[in-house]
């Protein structure tokens, strides 16, 4: 451990000998190179703790930024009694809850879809190109102001109510009722052409 009287070290090798928490005590001070130092020190094993529960390596490499960008940005928040090394796993294994979690409500919204158009019209399925359909609403949802895409996810992927999201929102009744009906008019003519069944699930 390099002994140190309240400065940074002077050179890469010093940081290098730093314990965690003289590290974590130089981030909490902006110090760029006590950063560098950290993610050298445990990006490989943040990215196989991820690697392990993905088991998808951009997935896991994408995963491993946002770990480091939230410590980075949260580095005064972390008590310099807490362990790093234990913060970076938390972080690591909430990341992969979060995303999990996304994808599973993600494929139950696409799924549902899909599942109405095979109680209505089983032919209907023959034309389908899945994952084509999933990717042209998700392109199209992108797409939408900030604000609306907000709602409007909040209204067909979380199926909130609007009274729900103008809560969550901070914002009137209204105000959401129009936002839907607004994204509703945008993504509508960009996929009519894969059938009516799947527009009129997806729009009621």
């Amino acid at each position: 451990m390099v002994q140190l009287e309240g400065h940074s070290p002077n050179s890469a090798s010093e940081y290098a000998n730093c314990s965690d928490e003289q590290l974590l005590s130089f981030l909490q001070q902006r110090d760029q190179q006590a950063f560098t130092e950290i993610y050298n020190r445990y990006w490989g094993i943040v990215y196989v703790h991820i690697y392990k529960m993905l088991r998808d390596d951009e997935d896991a490499k994408d995963g491993v930024q946002e770990v480091f960008s939230k410590l980075w940005f949260k580095a005064e928040q972390i008590q310099s009694s807490q362990n790093l090394a234990g913060f970076l796993f938390r972080s690591a294994r909430n990341l992969v809850f979060n995303l999990i979690e996304k994808d599973r409500v993600r494929q139950k919204y696409f799924q549902s879809m899909v599942s109405f158009v095979r109680e209505v019209d089983p032919n209907t399925v023959d034309r389908v190109d899945e994952k084509e359909l999933q990717a042209l609403i998700e392109s199209e949802i992108e797409k939408l102001p900030p604000k609306m895409r907000q709602i409007f996810e909040l209204s067909r992927k979380d199926e909130l109510s609007h009274k729900e999201i103008a809560q969550q929102v901070n914002v009137s009744y209204q105000t959401v009722k129009k936002q839907v009906q607004n994204a509703l008019k945008i993504i509508k003519p960009k996929i009519s052409h894969f059938g009516g069944f799947i527009f009129f699930y997806f729009f009621l």
